[in-house]
């Protein structure tokens, strides 16, 4: 869905409430002849830049300069990365794993050719090297980049959840310290949390000590459920809110924002709604939707508007990147207790808000509370071709991957990986051949060959799986339900699982 822009001038946004030394960092303060200096569209209030998202997660009296994101790694698992101007400090992208239909070609290895993977990190983490509005939520935080989806957006479920499992076994390799993961991602599947293995690997992270934040989808208000794997009740599933910058007092849910069953709804919301980050020029994203470029005005730096659950997960993975920096010792379950309990309601049901719109500045301000999440348990032991839904790779009917295979040609056997996944074995000693694809080594017992399935076609029919059931928060002075819930689907990520809901 494409979002209208508005007409105000910007001589009115000095008007606001905000102070213009923090719509000049924003890059939105009066730039005089720069507005027409610059080649294309530019930013206007209409739009969130980065500094601005960050704003309006702040909360009334935030002082949050100490805080930057440094020490801590992101994973993000996406279309890749690229070290564009907001990425392009030293060091600051890592490139760790190519696990995307790309691999086997050097040209593009590890490079984001669709353009969606640098536009999340660039929300996550954007150092400013491309000017003010490239500055993200954490701009000290360290992106690794671990790729799953190819240029065309293609992506199969296997591909994720083998990511999850290198990240689980290399957090601390080599010098990393990856605390959060972002996934943007999602599929149909409605299958139970308990025994699908996408859920299984998200909360396997979890329980690694990693803060799991995933996108909760972008089907609005009819379909009424989470997808897959932000049902799985450990993670924290993030819906969309938009926000006026002349009215910064009010927040509001989208109507494409997904909406839970009322039992398994979004965790929280954060900024999802015309967030100009990063772009990746050439990429699939950027020559598929050119109204979409945008530019600042201070600097001409172009970038790239998007809205959906997809920016909205990012904006709470930089988020907590930051209360990670501060309390170093904090487990996912904290960090998840923290961010809800001190957000602010939008006024909004419970099944749209969940808690309500993160409120850094509280969520800093809050103590460490001793709790725990006491769900049951995933054991990942379910169907692998259930976890995809309706969501499969492949060019034609012939070549679709389909059933208990995973991608790069190995049959899967899921309570063979889920055991391997728990014991943290199931990622082992992989290689590459030399045209950069899998050739060596195993995960979940089969093991990987030289090829790769090919395509960039989406298809398959829909069905129905059966709904699930958890316990509460204990150790704390409040209690959330259980929940049980079905799917949504996105509409990014080549139009079916990653969740960026429009560009433009």
């Amino acid at each position: 869905m494409q979002r209208h822009t508005k007409t105000r001038f910007l001589s009115v946004i000095a008007a606001s409430s905000l102070s213009m030394g923090a719509l000049a960092a924003a890059g939105l303060a009066s730039q005089g002849v720069a507005w027409s200096a610059c080649a294309g569209t530019a930013i206007d209030q209409a739009t969130l830049t980065l500094p601005l998202a960050t704003l309006a997660i702040n909360g009334p009296n935030a002082n949050l300069a100490s805080l930057t994101g440094q020490g801590i790694d992101v994973a993000v698992i996406d279309t890749g990365v690229n070290a564009v101007p907001g990425l392009a400090s030293t060091g600051k992208v890592v490139d760790a794993v190519d696990l995307s239909f790309d691999a086997g070609s050097p040209t593009v290895r590890y490079r984001d050719v669709h353009g969606h993977g640098t536009n999340m990190a660039g929300i996550i983490a954007g150092d400013g090297t491309g000017g003010a509005a490239t500055v993200g939520v954490a701009p000290k935080a360290r992106i690794i980049n671990v790729k799953v989806g190819s240029g065309d957006g293609s992506v199969d479920a296997s591909q994720v959840i083998s990511a999850l499992d290198w990240v689980v076994q290399n957090r601390t390799a080599n010098g990393r310290n990856i605390r959060v993961v972002n996934l943007s991602y999602d599929t149909d599947a409605v299958t139970d949390y308990r025994t699908d293995p996408l859920s299984y690997a998200v909360e396997n992270a979890w329980r690694a000590g990693i803060v799991v934040v995933v996108s909760g989808g972008n089907d609005g208000r009819t379909v009424r459920s989470l997808g897959n794997p932000a049902r799985n009740p450990f993670v924290i599933a993030v819906g969309a809110s938009s926000w006026d910058i002349l009215k910064p007092t009010i927040y509001k849910v989208p109507i494409w924002s997904s909406t839970g069953d009322g039992v398994r709804n979004p965790d929280l919301v954060a900024p999802g709604e015309q967030i100009a980050s990063l772009r990746v020029p050439g990429s699939y994203l950027d020559t598929t939707y050119p109204a979409a470029r945008v530019y600042d005005p201070a600097t001409c730096t172009l970038l790239f508007r998007g809205s959906g659950t997809s920016q909205s997960a990012a904006v709470t993975s930089g988020a907590a990147a930051l209360l990670l920096q501060q309390r170093p010792l904090l487990t996912p379950d904290q960090v998840k207790y923290i961010l809800m309990s001190t957000a602010l309601s939008v006024g909004k049901a419970a099944d749209q808000q969940g808690k309500g719109m993160i409120q850094l500045g509280a969520a800093l301000s809050a103590p460490t509370p001793k709790t725990t999440q006491t769900f049951e348990a995933s054991t990942g032991t379910g169907s692998l071709e259930l976890s995809r839904g309706t969501f499969h790779v492949g060019t034609s009917a012939t070549d679709i991957l389909k059933g208990e295979y995973q991608a790069y040609l190995g049959a899967f056997s899921a309570p063979a990986w889920a055991t391997a996944s728990k014991l943290r074995t199931a990622w082992t000693n992989q290689t590459f051949d030399s045209t950069g694809r899998l050739a060596t080594g195993s995960w979940s017992g089969s093991s990987w060959s030289g090829s790769s399935w090919s395509g960039s076609s989406w298809s398959g029919s829909s069905w129905s799986g059966s709904s699930w059931s958890g316990s509460s928060w204990s150790g704390s002075s409040w209690s959330g339900s259980s929940w049980s819930g079905s799917s949504w689907s996105g509409s990014s990520w080549s139009g079916s699982s990653w969740s960026g809901n429009g560009w433009g």
